[in-house]
């Protein structure tokens, strides 16, 4: 049983909770919860810890081995007001946005890509439902949030494991990789000069999003292949990042 915080392996989680730059210099993450712990491939899990209350309320996990910490040690791992008592480190699969369109073979393809998005629940929620939409990939520049920060990997609920993830430096090295690769790249624009629910989409297509509260940069919106709007009534000036790629997702989805 781990007892003290200066051992070295919860030292190391507690950096991976916490660390981006940890995180992508090890290529690990850690992932909080029971779900998360079952749903996690059992290959790409490095290690499991878990809490000796969570212990003696549950079976002991039969999918791989892992060390026992006392309950004040699991508090220090965790960063949920009520922790679960389970705890795993996990391998990333991220790679470069090159790497993952010259991978894709077929005549259909369907991504989402992210300028600048930077709450972790909105980045969560689009994973999710990337997954949900049938979306082959979710690509974002280094201006977004990090895919692994505990909050994200929350909100997706277990799809951080199962949608392919990619990063760029910019998101104009996306879009001039995609236009290399035959993919058309719709922008959501307020200024948009087609209405989402009235073009129809190429079979390799990309929506592209941008920030919270500044939407595309200008070069992004220059760049894509088409603006497109989703029209509101009201007073309202702008649809939550999440909201708006879901709404383009699924109208895009390949059918």
């Amino acid at each position: 049983m781990i007892e003290s915080l200066s051992n070295a392996r919860i030292k190391n989680v507690i950096k991976l909770m916490t660390s981006s730059r940890a995180r992508r210099e090890q290529g690990l993450f850690a992932v909080e919860g029971e779900k998360m712990f079952l749903e996690a491939p059992p290959h790409r899990i490095e290690s499991v810890f878990i809490s000796e209350d969570y212990l003696n309320r549950h079976k002991a996990p039969e999918k791989c081995s892992y060390e026992v910490v006392t309950d004040a040690v699991y508090r220090k791992l965790s960063d949920t007001v009520s922790p679960q008592g389970i705890l795993c480190v996990v391998r990333s699969e991220e790679c470069s946005f090159k790497e993952l369109i010259g991978d894709f073979r077929g005549p259909c393809l369907r991504l989402l890509m992210l300028e600048g998005i930077q709450d972790p629940g909105n980045l969560g929620t689009m994973i999710r439902t990337a997954e949900a939409a049938g979306f082959d990939a979710v690509i974002a520049d280094n201006n977004t949030a990090d895919f692994y920060n505990p909050k994200v990997i929350r909100s997706t609920m277990g799809s951080i494991y199962r949608v392919r993830l990619a990063s760029c430096k910019d998101i104009r090295e996306a879009q001039e990789l995609s236009r290399q690769n035959g993919v058309t790249v719709y922008a959501a624009h307020l200024k948009g000069e087609a209405l989402y629910d009235e073009i129809s989409y190429s079979a390799k297509a990309a929506i592209l999003i941008g920030n919270e509260s500044r939407g595309l940069s200008d070069e992004a919106a220059q760049l894509s292949d088409m603006l497109i709007r989703i029209p509101m009534k009201g007073q309202t000036e702008s649809l939550n990042a999440a909201t708006a790629a879901a709404i383009l997702m699924y109208e895009s989805r390949p059918r």
